[in-house]
């Protein structure tokens, strides 16, 4: 039920949308029944304050009327002007009761405004004595458990001594209401949470539909093209939209079906090499073994057959060799030895070996070197291996009387050797390739009969095992020059590294 990713997210907001707006309701109706309650509060207490002043104020002789006589025939005699007084204020702030009673609890007065008779405590009529002395004690009461003994309606209660000169305790004035809840205001303010959780609902199914789509679109393509990859299909590519990092994603996704396509063609090209390659010479080897043994070819032509097939057996060292380095090299088994050695004497010797082919094509030789010696530090076997290897195939791929050269040059402390040749070149679409596996730039073998695409994989390793460079530039049927740095170290500072 929750495997989808929509249906995850959805499950998720929705979760937080209902626990958001159960305590947004919570606060809410907490935060205006509070201020509900304390503007009743404030409003009784208000009117109690009046009322009371009222009582005290003086006639036009300038005497307190209620410091004057009995309290209760003070009550009697101002009775409507006191109900009136009460009246005029509850108009003014709405559902408020007031009652007034003796020093013994007994009601003198009551407005009988919004106390119904079912909610009425059947004591109304007297004031527990208790609540008489703590108001006259305290100087005031507050409190919703006064009244509503027997029925359902809370009121809020606020109550005041009476005092006069005879006596300090002649009476107590209540005040009180029952509106300080506010149902009808939380009903409405739930009924406006829940519509405005439902359209926030809606909205959020709708945006998440649409942003899980947007994510989840790119990966169910990736999904069913790495389900072709496993069956060895590696032409699906995933469309790029945008510039997030889904997108980022099925652009790397894209590059690494690109890198495993064109793996996979390398792999069956170097299947179709090696095989070839192992095929021919064993062929070969075999077939000119069998006419010796068999006198098909005369003695006096043994030795030039021989020597046909000492030159295959080579060739077939030379794979085999290739095979096992690659493997040492995948294992990590192959260890590097650093020592001082001078490359510009290693150029020299390489492009010496090569004479004859040069000669042949009458190849246009430079050799610029800085000075006549330059140390580098690293594994002298290793890169003689890339050195001679470039060399090989640049003299390979030369055109016959083009520019052949090689560079030694000092930058940075590093030393930076080139072997440039005008020929066939490389196609641009295949630069990025020439350091991969299997590799392999003459697909005709018309110029390369002897090569099998590992040479470039070799020396990019060695060369990344030193922590240096390597890298090519050319253009398609006019030149090609490799380049690759080595550490510099002067003659002087050869025999302190050496230690």
């Amino acid at each position: 039920m929750f495997k989808s990713v929509f249906t995850k997210y959805i499950s998720a907001f929705i979760l937080i949308l209902f626990v958001s707006f159960i305590i947004l309701a919570t606060v809410l109706c907490s935060t205006v029944n509070n201020y509900a309650q304390d503007e009743k509060s404030d409003s009784i207490i208000k009117v109690a304050e009046t009322v009371l002043g009222f009582m005290y104020s003086r006639d036009g002789n300038g005497r307190d009327s209620l410091s004057v006589g009995n309290f209760n025939d003070y009550i009697k005699d101002n009775r409507e002007t006191l109900l009136g007084v009460i009246y005029a204020l509850d108009a003014y702030t709405e559902d408020i009761d007031a009652f007034i009673t003796d020093a013994s609890g007994n009601v003198l007065l009551h407005n009988e405004h919004i106390i119904n008779e079912d909610d009425i405590d059947p004591n109304i009529n007297k004031i527990p004595q208790k609540i008489i002395d703590s108001v006259t004690k305290q100087g005031s009461y507050s409190g919703t458990d006064l009244l509503s003994a027997n029925g359902n309606t809370k009121y809020l209660v606020y109550a005041l001594p009476i005092r006069n000169y005879t006596n300090p305790a002649c009476g107590v004035l209540f005040v009180c209401t029952s509106d300080f809840s506010l149902p009808e205001l939380n009903r409405s303010m739930i009924n406006t949470v829940i519509m405005s959780c439902l359209w926030i609902l809606l909205a959020t199914m709708i945006a998440v539909y649409f942003i899980s789509e947007r994510i989840t679109s790119p990966l169910k393509y990736m999904n069913r093209a790495a389900k072709s990859f496993a069956n060895g299909h590696f032409d699906v590519r995933v469309p790029v939209t945008g510039r997030d990092e889904i997108s980022e994603l099925a652009v790397a996704f894209n590059s690494m079906a690109t890198s495993l396509s064109n793996s996979d063609e390398l792999r069956r090209s170097f299947l179709a090499n090696v095989s070839h390659d192992l095929r021919t010479p064993m062929t070969t080897i075999s077939g000119f073994i069998d006419g010796i043994i068999d006198g098909t070819i005369p003695p006096d032509k043994h030795e030039y057959y021989l020597d046909v097939i000492r030159t295959e057996v080579r060739r077939l060292s030379r794979l085999v060799s290739s095979l096992l380095d690659i493997t040492r090299i995948q294992a990590g088994e192959r260890k590097f030895t650093k020592s001082a050695f001078d490359i510009c004497e290693m150029a020299r010797i390489i492009i010496i070996g090569f004479e004859q082919k040069i000669e042949e094509k009458k190849l246009d030789i430079e050799f610029i070197c800085d000075n006549d010696k330059m140390f580098a530090w690293a594994d002298r076997d290793a890169i003689y291996q890339i050195l001679y290897n470039i060399c090989d195939n640049a003299v390979k791929f030369s055109s016959n009387g083009a520019k052949y050269r090689v560079t030694i040059t000092e930058k940075n402390k590093k030393i930076l050797t080139s072997v440039y040749n005008e020929g066939q070149g490389i196609k641009e679409d295949e630069l990025p390739f020439v350091f991969e596996r299997f590799y392999k730039g003459d697909k005709s073998r018309g110029l390369d009969k002897t090569g099998v695409g590992l040479g470039m994989y070799i020396a990019k390793t060695i060369i990344d095992a030193h922590e240096e460079t390597i890298s090519v530039r050319s253009e398609y049927g006019k030149y090609c020059e490799f380049t690759f740095s080595l550490p510099y170290i002067r003659e002087a500072e050869i025999s302190k590294k050496n230690k």
